[in-house]
């Protein structure tokens, strides 16, 4: 099932034509975008979400987004909604067509959650480590490249997750070239020694992870640890257990990294979900 909303506070057919041929989103991927987990009706993050698609727009130099109409748009599509009691729901943002007058182009879709990920989530995957040619401080020097942008130019992205599919893994962790972990295609890659977790920090580069920061103030809440710090490749290999998170995966651990079988986590696992749970 799918609904479609716009930001002028209407519904759209998903299935229709909308998006113009010479809207930028499409011709240069030039937008932004968010996905918030739906759980029961009740969506997940938003606040921090819109927060960082705000941030993004900005980032981008795009008109800043108007945060009444995306909630609008976001209500439209639940009180629309027939499906599942979990929801993908998708917010673009992008600056419009090209040589238009500038108004951007805004929509909120409602998904439902692939079958794939629901099982990634409760049997754990493989991935593989790739670099991803972003160094320390490189954010800094060169804004323009977007790093840390939630941005719709998401080939290198998907590229990765395709060489991870012809390696035998579902999934990827980035790197630098000198060894340091960065995060996933579309996730945030959390570290846990003990009771200790840890993540990369965002001024590498990489994206803030809403679900990252969920987990982390439940399980400050109950005595863990919590630490934003650069992490090793060859740390992960000894770690308790090496997650992925992200809104739509929520917590999945991940079993095989380059080919090397993990320490078992499905017992941390079941912690991890549980204290990301009880945040909600």
């Amino acid at each position: 099932m799918r609904v479609l909303a716009l930001l002028d506070g209407t519904l759209a057919d998903p299935d229709a034509p909308l998006i113009r041929v010479d809207d930028l989103g499409l011709m240069r991927g030039d937008g932004i975008f968010e996905t918030v987990l739906v759980v029961d009706g009740k969506p997940r993050e938003l606040d921090p979400h819109l927060d960082r698609l705000a941030r993004s727009a900005a980032l981008l130099d795009l008109p800043e987004p108007d945060r009444a109409a995306f909630e609008r748009a976001v209500s439209l599509v639940l009180d629309n909604w027939t499906g599942g009691r979990e929801i993908a729901l998708k917010l673009v943002y992008t600056r419009g067509v090209e040589g238009g007058d500038g108004t951007p182009t805004g929509f909120a879709l409602g998904m439902d959650i692939p079958a794939k990920v629901v099982g990634q989530r409760a049997e754990g995957l493989a991935a593989v480590t790739l670099e991803r040619g972003i160094e320390p401080g490189l954010a800094e020097r060169a804004p323009w490249l977007l790093l840390g942008a939630k941005s719709l130019s998401y080939a290198v992205n998907m590229a990765g997750l395709r060489e991870a599919e012809r390696r035998g893994a579902a999934e990827v962790v980035f790197t630098t070239s000198s060894g340091s972990v960065l995060e996933g295609p579309t996730s945030t890659l959390i570290m846990v020694r003990g009771r200790t977790l840890t993540t990369p920090p965002a001024t590498l580069g990489i994206l803030p992870g809403t679900t990252q920061a969920a987990l982390f103030r439940a399980a400050s809440r109950e005595g863990w640890t919590v630490a934003v710090q650069p992490i090793a490749v060859d740390d992960l290999y000894g770690a308790d257990g090496v997650f992925l998170v992200s809104s739509v995966r929520k917590i999945t651990r991940v079993h095989t990294l380059d080919g090397k079988t993990l320490p078992d986590s499905r017992e941390l696992h079941g912690k991890l979900v549980d204290l990301y749970e009880s945040e909600y």
